[in-house]
């Protein structure tokens, strides 16, 4: 990366973006954009926060910063990673998460909901106390995030993760440990709700696969380092979404209710479970695409 002539951080954000459209990169792992993707890309390398890179556009950078801005920049280019496989880092609401290739990049819509102010704000909410909550259950957990920032909004819950891949587990086990929360999160290895027999809990959630076969086969080079079996969720993208359906009355107390993202699913679910009160939720980037659901 011909970069010998750039000694601040302007000059390489101005160069990684044209570089990354040249390139033709996916984006959404974190950042929709070239712009977002770069900035992001320069302040984690830089060891800076991530939420402005403004004030440090005309920093002058040491050697060995260039060399490491110029190397990431060019991983980023050859191999088609996410930037967060690249700097093992990613952000959600401003909490960092260690992550690697055996989890997808986290970017739920649930962690949007949770600090939405449907868990105790002002007005509508879901859980009107969520000091009363003493057991939580997240389902496909994958890196955990999830379970950690329940864990902080849900200060009196216990809360199980439950993942498939002992691969996720085990990024989930750093994660868990890095915020300090052995005491509060149970991993699980099994296949949903099977490690978990004779339990229940006042709240479920989970970010299940539910991507189409025909969709996956698609992805682009950035999806598809990803692990498949966090993403495939059938032909229909539907097929774990519907087992959680199955056997979630049995895991809820009486009053709990299951928080669940699909997709684009929607009206596929409605039509197979009619008699199911379906509440949608839309946050900043979708609509219909998880639903609040009691039994």
């Amino acid at each position: 990366m011909p970069t010998n002539n750039f000694t601040n951080v302007r000059d390489y954000l101005r160069f990684a973006v044209s570089r990354f459209n040249e390139a033709k990169l996916a984006h959404g792992h974190g950042a929709s954009n070239a712009l977002d993707e770069a900035a992001f890309l320069i302040l984690e390398t830089l060891h800076l926060p991530v939420d402005d890179i403004n004030p440090w556009l005309d920093a002058k950078l040491l050697p060995a910063e260039r060399e490491k801005l110029a190397n990431i920049l060019e991983a980023r280019i050859t191999t088609r990673k996410p930037a967060a496989y690249l700097t093992k880092r990613t952000y959600i609401h401003g909490v960092p998460f260690y992550v690697d290739e055996r989890v997808i990049v986290p970017r739920s819509y649930i962690g949007e909901l949770l600090f939405s102010g449907l868990f105790g704000g002002e007005g509508h909410n879901l859980i009107s106390n969520p000091e009363s909550l003493t057991s939580i259950l997240d389902l496909c957990t994958g890196s955990g995030c999830l379970a950690i920032l329940a864990a902080g909004i849900f200060p009196n819950a216990q809360i199980d993760a439950v993942d498939l891949s002992p691969g996720a587990l085990e990024v989930a086990r750093i994660n868990v440990r890095d915020h300090g929360m052995q005491d509060r999160i149970t991993l699980h290895q099994g296949d949903l709700f099977v490690p978990l027999a004779g339990k229940k809990y006042d709240f479920i959630m989970t970010n299940p696969p539910y991507v189409a076969e025909a969709e996956v086969a698609a992805f682009p080079q950035e999806y598809a380092h990803e692990p498949a079996m966090a993403h495939v969720g059938g032909k229909d993208g539907l097929d774990i979404t519907r087992q959680i359906l199955a056997s979630a009355p049995n895991f809820l107390n009486k009053g709990g209710g299951i928080l669940c993202e699909i997709g684009t699913g929607r009206e596929i679910l409605e039509d197979e479970f009619p008699n199911l009160d379906f509440f949608w939720l839309d946050t900043e980037e979708s609509s219909g695409e998880v639903f609040w659901l009691t039994f």
